[in-house]
């Protein structure tokens, strides 16, 4: 028999992987609320021009991370890369900018990206993209970075660290690539590896981004964005630090940080956690003033960030924080016969709609009372209910605290009741 397996880059969430699948999950949309978000559910697929001409054709998702495929209908889509082009096509679509803004939204589900898998990086992993829309206002960006930190610290992932930069606007940006950056990093062509030689042809701001080692000590001497913003975007960045201020948050201005995408503007920011490890990074975002108008919308300024689940699950593991246990399985039901059987499948049956969670042992024929009881020992049940001929014809039942290994007589008529002032 051939073996099978998930495919390379994803994973499965099994169960005992669950708790932190769903702590994080519960946790965002807690904090999100408190903020003002509300829930969008866009498309798994998108129109493929939606990615190239909101994330850039430049990018490294456009050019070798997509999912796409042509529909028996002759449609070019692709599987998301990531949320926020499909946001922005959604908010013109359905005509979001009547709405009051700014329309705060996020949005939790699988993304796809084929690229190299790695610790805690996958090609199919689960994200929440927070969205602020309709603002620009750099108070938004500080109240989304704090959302961020008490998203973590919810978590237990304290002592975080922002790194924080402007990449400028539609004004001042293009003048310095084309005009500082581009013959700045030409001369030094001969010195680039064949990655940057080939982002300094199709997004040069992104070669500020390297992880080649020796062309980040070639940069330490490149004529930097932030020298050359304009006055608005010097005041947005300069006002956005006040903010911070204000808050407390802990950030690090780091003039060497751009963004993957083509639709930042303005404000970018990544944080980490205070692990001593590469895994440290948590997530990132940015402010996208020009995206909406990309797709038809009237100029509109946005902001938001993309958290990936597997990569805090990650970090989550190394702080050695265990997430709370899921609802588990509070009664166990056993039976001798199948009159008992019958009448535990009742009992069982009865007590789910009154909302106390029970499972039973199952088994067609005769099954041995000690392979059942085995079985409830090993489940997380604190109560199991014992079903006996004797015990039903006096319409009782007996009940075993697992825990404390007592055992005692409880009428059918009452064991609800019994169970519910025992379990609480």
């Amino acid at each position: 028999m051939p073996t099978y397996q998930a495919p390379k880059g994803t994973q499965d969430w099994t169960p005992d992987k669950q708790p932190y699948y769903r702590w994080i999950d519960s946790t965002i949309r807690t904090v999100a609320a408190r903020y003002g978000f509300q829930p969008i559910d866009t498309p798994i697929i998108e129109h493929t021009d939606v990615f190239q001409r909101g994330v850039g054709t430049g990018t490294d998702i456009v050019e070798k991370e997509m999912y796409s495929f042509e529909t028996r209908g002759g449609d070019h889509v692709t599987i998301r890369p990531e949320f926020t082009a499909g946001i922005a096509r959604a908010f013109v679509e359905n005509g979001m900018a009547t709405l009051p803004q700014p329309v705060k939204v996020y949005e939790i589900g699988a993304v796809l990206r084929y690229e190299r898998p790695g610790k805690g990086r996958y090609r199919q992993h689960t994200q929440c993209s927070l969205e602020i829309i309709g603002e620009q206002d750099p108070a938004v960006d500080a109240e989304l970075i704090q959302l961020l930190t008490d998203f973590y610290n919810a978590l237990g992932i304290t002592n975080l660290v922002f790194d924080i930069n402007s990449i400028g606007c539609s004004v001042c940006r293009p003048p310095y690539i084309r005009d500082v950056l581009v013959p700045w990093l030409t001369e030094r062509k001969d010195k680039l590896g064949e990655t940057d030689k080939m982002r300094l042809e199709k997004n040069p701001l992104r070669v500020l981004d390297t992880k080649d080692e020796k062309v980040q000590a070639l940069l330490a001497e490149v004529p930097l964005l932030a020298d050359y913003l304009c006055e608005e975007c010097k005041s947005h960045f300069a006002t956005l630090r006040e903010y911070l201020d204000a808050l407390g948050v802990r950030y690090i201005v780091n003039p060497m940080l751009v963004r993957g995408f083509d639709y930042y503007t303005k404000t970018v920011f990544e944080v980490k956690s205070n692990l001593d490890t590469s895994n440290n990074a948590l997530n990132g975002g940015g402010r996208y003033d020009g995206l909406i108008e990309l797709f038809g919308g009237q100029p509109t300024p946005g902001i938001g960030t993309g958290i990936g689940f597997e990569r805090v699950a990650l970090v989550l593991e190394e702080m050695d924080i265990t997430p709370p246990a899921l609802l588990a399985t509070q009664v166990y039901a056993v039976w001798f016969d199948e009159a008992t059987k019958r009448a535990a499948f009742r009992t069982a049956n009865n007590l789910r709609q009154a909302g106390i969670r029970v499972e039973m042992a199952y088994g067609q024929g005769k099954r041995s009372f000690k392979s059942q009881m085995r079985a409830a020992d090993k489940s997380p049940a604190r109560y199991t209910l014992i079903f006996g001929d004797r015990e039903l014809a006096e319409g009782q039942v007996q009940v075993k605290d697992m825990l404390k290994g007592d055992q005692v007589s409880v009428p059918l008529k009452e064991l609800g009741e019994w169970l519910d002032q025992n379990l609480a």
